[in-house]
């Protein structure tokens, strides 16, 4: 049977949609929480379990207690991940930053040239081998 505009009424297509939206919403946010609960390192696998069971048998109500009772739980876990995340990421700029490359050894050099340290042809010397590295 071939189903026409009009046998489809446009306010059906809204509530379609509507229903669509809520139930991507829900998905999305019962992964969050599942993924919040694995995450935890603060209940046993029991508990882990019994929350996940839960959230299975009875959805709505598993994932709206979870969000009830953890909330300020979620957001510390997702604050301290993100500041390690940002953390460990800063530690990589600054080594990668301070690696010894042509442009800081002849950085190096150069210092040491100011300083009195090297001659000029020791500094050229230098300048040659991290270039041709």
């Amino acid at each position: 049977m071939l189903i026409t505009a009009t046998s489809y009424p446009f306010l059906d297509v809204i509530w379609t949609i509507l229903v669509v939206f809520a139930w991507v919403i829900f998905i999305w946010i019962a992964i969050t929480v599942l993924i919040d609960v694995f995450r935890r390192h603060d209940i046993s696998g029991w508990g882990k379990a019994l929350w996940v069971i839960f959230i299975v048998i009875l959805p709505w109500i598993g994932v709206l207690a979870y969000l009830i009772f953890n909330h300020t739980g979620m957001n510390e876990r997702r604050m301290q991940d993100a500041q390690m995340a940002q953390s460990q990421f800063d530690d990589y700029v600054r080594k990668a930053a301070s690696s010894s490359g042509p442009a800081s050894e002849i950085a190096r050099a150069k210092e040491l040239l100011d300083n009195g340290t090297i001659t000029q042809a020791e500094f050229d010397a230098i300048k040659a081998k991290a270039l041709a590295a």
